[in-house]
């Protein structure tokens, strides 16, 4: 078997399938955390989740929850844990989302993203770590 053969055989593929997807959802949970702080403020944060339905306070878990979760699924830790424990931040963005339709595109955002995000996060969550994982270095 040469060394291409040798890196896409069925195991290796797939661990590093499983690091591809990890590390796209860690820099796009990574990405929205950071958003909220440095783009649309905090408190405008906390206003948009009063302005649909949430209570404003909820801002601030779900920051922390999408900071610490991307940080988390970038490195590799406890990715089943995170990637299962980030499905209800999901659901809430799903909620806001659902009214305006399909396609994210449109007005107001629709819901396809967020499908797609609760979906790959599922896909996630049966993978497991991938390669080069932190969890995989603390299991020796």
């Amino acid at each position: 078997m040469n060394r291409v053969e040798t890196i896409l055989s069925v195991p290796r593929s797939a661990e590093l399938a499983a690091l591809m997807l990890r590390l796209g959802l860690g820099a796009v949970f990574l990405a929205h955390a950071l958003a909220k702080p440095l783009v649309y403020t905090l408190p405008g944060t906390v206003a948009f989740f009063a302005a649909s339905g949430f209570p404003g306070w909820t801002a601030y878990p779900v920051f922390l929850a999408e900071l610490l979760g991307g940080a988390a699924l970038l490195a590799g830790l406890r990715t089943r844990l995170i990637s299962l424990l980030l499905l209800p931040v999901m659901i809430g963005a799903l909620l806001v989302h659902l009214p305006n339709g399909w396609m994210f595109a449109g007005q107001g955002g629709g819901w396809e993203y967020v499908a797609f995000l609760m979906i790959a996060l599922g896909a996630q969550a049966l993978l497991g770590d991938g390669a080069f994982a932190v969890s995989r270095l603390q299991r020796g």
